[in-house]
């Protein structure tokens, strides 16, 4: 009789389940894996509370959001603006009590030259002044040298690149009118944004009317300065890369790494640093991560925020995603001085605070910015370029080189139209990857949306619920209201 209430008492108490409080493994603690673990949170219900385990192979969280320091002060190395329509982060900063700042190189008064190899084919006006009103008649002065030069093909480029961003503000909208997305086509053909992945920028700003002139000089610094690339690009990559360039950029005091680090702190999340997962094992009921450190994880839901190209990572069964390469951009900072001579100059004082490339092989660099003028001949420096910068052509560019730092990011995929996406979901099950998205766009913002779905993509597909409606989320015009700060 004593076995028979034993056994009547286990069949009606209730048994703890996957489903109730499954656990969710994230590989990756960049902008997509702290967003990702945000926004499970923010939108799980109160009853259902998963454990959420981060695996990152550093020793420090944010991805391709990270700082250097050089001679005592830091800067950003990685990912390092922010538009001011970036409605996710923006909400982020708020959130976590952060500053935001203008980045070094947004300033209206920044003066920068198009270089070509032998000479400034084009350079803007700079003054030394502080003062506001100087520097609005020098703004002014610039904008009129720049429109005599590019002409009207100015407004077309600000035209094509406002049409892309209103359609991408489509992705912060209520969940009544924004559907959960299973695939990346899917999501980019909602919003409108698909068929300027299918063919290149050069094609879309033909088709826009800009002047070749505008597209060989300014388009091209701009894609190549914040993709490592050319026109060649994919058109919705470029118009993101555009809209990189304009008015209001931003950045978190301290570093953007910050918003991934308070994410992580506020979602409860067991973080483990300084360890790789090297395989994922699909075992019927769950999923089993192995690390580099010999740890086994048994997880019900496994998501990758982290790009799977230069990663050794083995899955069981085999997955299968495109081949996609990424672009390497080696980032070099130095402190010390730039050799006018080497640009034809005879003073520091004249070479532009940005110098910036047109597409040619055999130019060295990318771009050469200031990041701080210490005195009239000690500066820090940020350069941007395709290959290693060697200390011999460092020493033929700089008269004075007290430090130098070296970086070589995977940075962002090597876009080539029509892209091709890998899946939301990797295996058809509970295998998911964020950053399937980067091959639309690759920013903090795009990582932040591409997560925000997969976390309603989670919830709806684990719970077998068509849309997850009845989570915590305010509509989209409250939202929006809210989200929109005057940076």
């Amino acid at each position: 009789m004593r076995t028979l209430s034993i056994l009547i008492l286990l069949i009606f108490s209730p048994q703890p389940t996957f489903q109730q409080e499954p656990t969710v493994c994230i590989i990756g603690s960049g902008i997509g894996g702290s967003s990702l673990a945000h926004f499970l949170r923010q939108y799980s219900s109160k009853n259902w509370h998963p454990r959420i385990l981060m695996f990152e192979r550093n020793g420090v969280v944010g991805g391709r959001m990270a700082t250097v320091t050089i001679s005592g002060q830091t800067f950003e190395a990685g990912a390092s603006i922010l538009h001011p329509k970036n409605y996710h982060t923006v909400n982020f900063t708020k959130l976590l009590n952060l500053k935001p700042k203008d980045p070094p190189s947004s300033e209206d008064s920044t003066a920068f030259g198009i270089w070509d190899g032998s000479k400034f084919v084009f350079k803007t006006i700079s003054v030394s002044s502080t003062v506001p009103f100087v520097q609005k008649i020098v703004s002014l002065a610039n904008s009129v040298l720049m429109v005599l030069r590019y002409g009207l093909s100015l407004l077309r480029m600000e035209s094509f690149t406002e049409s892309a961003v209103d359609k991408f503000l489509k992705y912060y909208e209520s969940f009544e009118t924004r559907p959960v997305f299973e695939s990346v086509d899917e999501m980019l053909k909602w919003a409108g944004l698909f068929n300027l992945t299918a063919r290149s920028l050069e094609e879309e700003l033909i088709d826009a009317r800009l002047s070749p002139l505008l597209m060989q000089e300014l388009v091209t610094i701009i894609t190549r300065i914040n993709y490592g690339q050319s026109l060649s690009i994919s058109g919705l990559a470029g118009a993101v890369s555009l809209a990189g360039s304009g008015g209001g950029l931003w950045a978190v005091e301290g570093g953007n790494w910050q918003m991934a680090a308070g994410l992580i702190n506020r979602s409860d999340v067991a973080l483990h640093l300084h360890e790789e997962i090297e395989s994922i094992s699909y075992l019927r009921e769950y999923y089993e991560l192995n690390s580099t450190k010999g740890n086994s994880y048994t997880c019900q839901i496994t998501v990758v925020a982290t790009p799977l190209d230069e990663l050794n990572l083995h899955f069981s069964p085999p997955i299968s995603i495109p081949e996609r390469k990424l672009q390497h951009t080696h980032a070099t900072f130095v402190r010390g001085a730039l050799n006018p001579a080497y640009f034809g100059l005879d003073g520091v004082s004249k070479i532009p605070e940005l110098v910036a490339t047109i597409e040619d092989p055999d130019l060295p660099f990318t771009c050469i910015s200031v990041l701080k003028q210490h005195d009239e001949n000690d500066f820090t420096y940020k350069i941007f370029s395709r290959k290693p910068m060697t200390d011999t052509l460092l020493d033929d560019i700089f008269s004075v080189r007290k430090e130098t730092i070296r970086i070589n990011w995977g940075a962002y995929p090597h876009y080539k139209a029509p892209e091709v996406f890998a899946p939301f979901i990797l295996d058809g099950r509970h295998l998911y990857y964020v950053n399937a998205f980067e091959n639309a766009a690759s920013t903090m913002e795009t990582s932040a949306v591409a997560a925000e779905n997969v976390a309603r993509l989670i919830l709806s597909r684990f719970f077998s619920k068509p849309s997850v409606t009845s989570l915590n989320l305010k509509t989209s015009s409250d939202a929006r209201e809210e989200l929109h700060l005057d940076l």
